[in-house]
């Protein structure tokens, strides 16, 4: 269906690998690069006590795919972004960290509306989605305020303005 990669890292780093299952998402060159530099970049800003050998599951697909597992495991009938799947709690942190699923029709639709790079919008939404895997959440107010804080300050290193205009 899609290429698949599997981005090794030295010690210290996350193993990502990579599937494109469907959609119309940049050449696989270019998103190993921005997964790599999103992942880096987290780790390094949370520091999270990862075990050997830790590996993420990237999944790069459509709207039909992700609404699927959105109706299914959030009881929600429409299409999103980005869904994280952590491992079970017992296998927190390795040497398997869980999968984020992405969507490229809704996320070239939102880069368009709010007139970010695909590149950027990515990224940021790497970001979000392994601070998911990585146990942040934004259910209230105050866990908002601290994944939002977390996001903001890593994309500022990448380079990648403020998602959420200063509104935390």
């Amino acid at each position: 269906m899609g290429a698949s990669s599997a981005l090794d890292g030295q010690p210290d780093r996350v193993a990502i690998d990579i599937l494109v299952e469907a959609g119309d998402w940049p050449p696989q060159q270019a998103l190993d690069a921005i997964a790599r530099t999103a992942i880096d970049a987290t780790v390094a800003a949370v520091r999270p006590d990862l075990e050997d050998d830790t590996e993420l599951s990237l999944v790069f697909t459509d709207d039909a795919h992700i609404r699927g597992l959105n109706r299914r495991y959030r009881s929600v009938d429409r299409p999103t972004n980005v869904l994280s799947f952590p491992a079970p709690a017992a296998a927190a942190f390795g040497p398997l960290l869980g999968d984020i699923v992405f969507s490229a029709e809704t996320i070239r639709r939102e880069a368009q509306s709010q007139g970010l790079t695909i590149d950027a919008h990515l990224a940021h939404l790497i970001v979000h989605g392994f601070l998911h895997i990585l146990g942040y959440d934004h259910e209230d107010d105050i866990e908002a305020a601290t994944m939002e804080g977390l996001e903001t300050g890593i994309l500022a290193e990448l380079g990648i303005a403020d998602p959420y205009g200063g509104a935390h």
